[in-house]
């Protein structure tokens, strides 16, 4: 039973302001986010050490059963804060609004295969390279994003644009810029977001029925 205040004769009741609460309203995102966090402060203390054994990927012995983890793994690691933090804004900024449309363990899917996808493919391709944070799983995000609108039988053009100015981007700078950034995982996972935008955006086919 609720009861209402009146401040006096004939006058309507006053309700107060209702009381501000967060939520937490994307637990595979905002999870995300705190695990990251968490190994970078790791990995500060331990002095890069458990980026090493967890959190990068890089070719080592298939005998060793934290090969197969840190496919997974490397995608919560990240150098330093910087680079956490640069990773980070876009998959804050984004992720939320995926994981309300798609789920969250949609969107869980999608940031375990960005990760052992872009791991195997360093591992397979760049001997000497480790690969270490989420922007495999940002550009992921990126190219679903510009999905959110699809219909079936048409290519937004939202898409087009993010494609040729992102991932074109990165194909760029793979083959004209030296640096230390591992482009082919951000184009891995463009071409994995783009893929799974699709494929959730896509109508089923209706089923035609026949008399019997």
């Amino acid at each position: 039973m609720t009861h209402e205040r009146h401040d006096g004769p004939g006058r309507p009741p006053r309700h107060g302001p209702r009381k501000l609460r967060i939520t937490f309203n994307a637990p595979v995102v905002l999870g995300f986010a705190i695990l990251c966090l968490a190994a970078w402060g790791a990995n500060l203390i331990t002095k890069g050490g458990s980026n090493n054994l967890l959190f990068s990927t890089y070719r080592s012995s298939l005998g060793n059963p934290l090969t197969y983890l840190r496919f997974l793994t490397h995608i919560i690691g990240h150098i330093d804060f910087k680079h956490y933090i640069g990773n980070m804004a876009y998959i804050l900024l984004l992720g939320p609004m995926l994981e309300e449309k798609y789920g969250s363990r949609r969107i869980l899917a999608v940031m375990a295969a960005t990760a052992v996808i872009t791991g195997i493919v360093n591992s397979l391709f760049f001997s000497n390279v480790a690969l270490c944070g989420a922007s495999g799983v940002v550009f992921a995000f990126i190219l679903m994003t510009s999905f959110t609108s699809f219909r079936e039988g048409e290519i937004p053009l939202s898409f087009i644009l993010v494609a040729v100015i992102y991932l074109g981007q990165q194909v760029y700078e793979g083959f004209f810029v030296a640096d230390n950034v591992s482009n082919l995982s951000h184009v891995i996972g463009g071409i994995v977001g783009a893929l799974v935008g699709w494929s959730f955006n896509r109508r089923p086919k209706e089923k035609k029925e026949r008399p019997e």
